[in-house]
């Protein structure tokens, strides 16, 4: 077999994307060079190791074999990148990162900018998933490290502190919620509401809350982010959640009222997951230990 790491790569991530055309644009790879690759892969075992259908593609049981194959080999080098960086100048230590919204949106730029700064041999593909996803992608091997809810199932993980994430209610000046301290989210859910895209992790969330409470919240507007939820409250368009951090930063620009959610899980811990910090590269622990130790 003579598969190179390019190879590899792209195999696993066409095998976790379920598409060759995202599994290209991952690897940085044009779409008909992936292809004539993974061809060229199958014709080189002479097994066939995608099942390709309408909706995309997925792994044969050879395919399976040659992800977990191709996981082990690729995390090996990363470990020597990691080890010989020093003498190797040359080689780039690179982590895999998945984070849920609110880790992305407001904790991370500031925990991760020190140690890039420090690190600049090293890079970091950062990406944002549910925390459910991001403790099994974790707990399979498809990334390093991952910044979670402590609510996602995190059993066979190694877990770090983080931070606290409040969420809270937004409301304009004038809003007959605006000088309230907290309310419980079943009094606001006949409201008006602005949210986040519907895929958006930190929206599922709370839509997943309000369906177990009876009610699907009345979004009148979707956005792209937390600071567009604050302009649009700003204006009355409806209410929005965020988190406290966003409403903080938010309220130097806009005028605009936090209020307190008093359901349990309106607080989250944010963690640190891994599943063996012993097994990562030298690179991939030393940012886990930074994100663990700036817990506040």
């Amino acid at each position: 077999m003579r598969f190179d790491l390019t190879d590899l790569r792209l195999f696993l991530n066409v095998a976790e994307a379920e598409s060759i055309t995202h599994g290209a644009e991952r690897t940085h790879l044009a779409l008909a060079s992936a292809s004539a690759r993974i061809r060229g892969m199958e014709e080189t075992l002479g097994v066939p190791l995608l099942e390709r259908g309408r909706r995309g593609v997925r792994p044969t049981p050879a395919g399976q074999a040659l992800v977990h194959h191709a996981r082990l080999l690729l995390q090996q080098v990363e470990r020597m990148r990691g080890e010989l960086g020093d003498y190797a100048k040359g080689l780039k230590g690179h982590v895999r990162l998945l984070a849920n919204t609110a880790a992305l949106a407001e904790f991370l730029p500031e925990a991760l900018a020190p140690f890039l700064a420090a690190h600049p041999n090293i890079d970091i593909d950062l990406e944002e998933r549910p925390s459910h996803e991001i403790a099994r992608a974790v707990a399979e091997g498809l990334a390093d490290a991952g910044v979670v809810s402590d609510h996602a199932d995190l059993s066979g993980l190694e877990v770090f502190p983080f931070r606290t994430d409040r969420m809270v209610l937004v409301t304009p000046h004038g809003h007959p919620l605006a000088n309230r301290r907290s309310v419980a989210f079943r009094e606001v859910m006949e409201e008006d509401f602005v949210g986040l895209a519907s895929r958006n992790a930190f929206q599922q969330h709370i839509n997943e809350h309000a369906i177990r409470g009876g009610r699907p919240l009345k979004l009148r507007v979707r956005v792209r982010g937390f600071d567009g939820i604050c302009r649009l409250v700003e204006q009355g368009v409806g209410l929005g959640i965020v988190p406290e951090a966003s409403a903080k930063r938010c309220r130097r620009f806009t005028k605009i009222r936090a209020v307190r959610l008093t359901d349990p899980w309106a607080v989250r811990s944010l963690v640190v997951c891994v599943r063996r910090l012993d097994a990562l590269p030298s690179h991939s622990r030393e940012l886990v230990k930074r994100l663990a130790g700036s817990a506040n």
